[in-house]
């Protein structure tokens, strides 16, 4: 499952800093949730349609948060490249 891959990677939380390190080249996928406010991801999933960056999205902003090891919901979450 696609929180699994979240779990066991270096994540980059929120959508400013997902879009930074995209910017930086430093990202290698975009989890997206699909209960947050579009207003919210969608400069993020724009510039990694831009660039290339693949998209997943997720069901769930409070999963994908929890997958990260917060306690709140995130509803942008990009994997770091290693």
């Amino acid at each position: 499952m696609s929180y699994d891959k979240v779990r066991a990677s270096q994540t980059i939380i929120g959508t400013k800093q997902a879009v930074k390190a995209m910017q930086a080249g430093s990202v290698k996928e975009l989890f997206v949730a699909l209960d947050a406010d579009n207003w919210v991801t969608d400069s993020a999933i724009s510039f990694a349609r831009e660039i290339g960056i693949p998209i997943i999205l997720v069901e769930s902003k409070k999963e994908l948060g929890k997958a990260c090891g917060i306690h709140v919901g995130a509803a942008v979450v990009a994997i770091a490249v290693e």
